[in-house]
């Protein structure tokens, strides 16, 4: 009958090898059953832990300043360089042309439907590809049998640019959503899936022989060792996948759709509104962004065990 480890054993077993410490000492200690007594519980601190206020400017503070600086410093070389170029409006329009752009279709109702439309194809596509390209590449880490017959025709897939599977889509599944989904999913898979198999394959494997001396089961292998272990890798794919999301979406909106920044992108460019293209990147950019600036806050918070 298979044994199983409880948690209250696993868990401070584990803490030697990811809060630091004597690992072989530590661990002849915790198998010993004196793992409270060891120098290497994980419930006492090892440094003393910074203030709030302190570990809030190094984390975010720095950013918060540095982020609106630059963007007026760009704001005014970018008008430096129309005044001394002295170009005209369908070339390189003035930044403040560019707000008034903004804040009219803003005013009007125009830029939410458009930020909505790209907004659900980019949370489906980054739904579809995540799911899609996690649980691929798990089977692939843990099956090199598997990635052999699989790999080359995923590689081999990524050759073909998305900008020329788009119309294919837009031809066999209309110009809905579900196409502007599909090609976001496309775009984000390969980067996710390669991010899930170097972090599965990067857990140590003196923690996978630990798990198995303890009977651990595949269920609690996974969730108490490879996805902890993982996580900063998985993370990392993740922050590209949302950034590429914004692409993906735009993409199949330049290829075929009635709706999107990347439609009022195309619309600017055949009324030659530059303005208002300028308008619409500036919006992407600013999604993006947020994305990656909450990817990363969750990241700080799932990975703070780690200080």
């Amino acid at each position: 009958m298979e044994k199983h480890i409880a948690p209250n054993v696993l868990y401070p077993t584990l803490g030697v090898f990811f809060w630091g410490g004597d690992n072989n000492s530590g661990l002849d200690r915790n198998l010993n059953g004196n793992f409270m007594n060891s120098p290497t519980d994980i419930s006492e601190p090892v440094t003393k832990q910074k203030s709030g206020i302190s570990k809030w400017l190094q984390g975010y503070g720095l950013g918060l300043i540095a982020l609106p600086f630059g963007t007026v410093l760009l704001i005014g070389i970018w008008h430096l360089v129309v005044k001394i170029g002295d170009y005209p409006a369908f070339i390189l329009p003035d930044p403040l042309s560019v707000f008034a752009e903004l804040k009219r279709i803003t005013l009007n109702g125009v830029l939410w439907m458009h930020i909505n439309a790209t907004l659900q194809e980019m949370a489906g596509g980054l739904l579809l590809g995540l799911g899609v390209a996690t649980v691929l590449g798990y089977l692939l880490a843990k099956s090199p049998l598997l990635e052999r017959l699989v790999g080359p025709y995923i590689v081999a897939s990524q050759s073909i640019p998305a900008i020329a599977i788009a119309p294919l889509l837009i031809i066999w599944f209309g110009t809905g959503k579900l196409s502007k989904i599909l090609i976001c999913a496309l775009v984000v898979f390969f980067p996710v899936l390669v991010n899930t198999i170097v972090g599965i394959r990067s857990v140590d494997t003196g923690l996978k022989t630990l798990m198995r001396s303890l009977h651990a089961s595949r269920w609690q292998t996974f969730i108490m060792l490879e996805i902890p272990a993982s996580l900063p890798v998985l993370l990392g794919g993740l922050k590209i996948g949302v950034t590429l999301s914004v692409i993906g979406a735009v993409v199949g909106e330049f290829v075929g759709a009635d709706r999107g920044l990347g439609y009022l992108i195309n619309l600017a460019k055949g009324l030659f509104n530059t303005p208002l293209m300028f308008a619409a990147l500036i919006v992407l950019t600013a999604i993006s962004l947020s994305l990656y600036l909450l990817i990363t806050g969750l990241e700080k918070w799932l990975l703070d065990w780690r200080n």
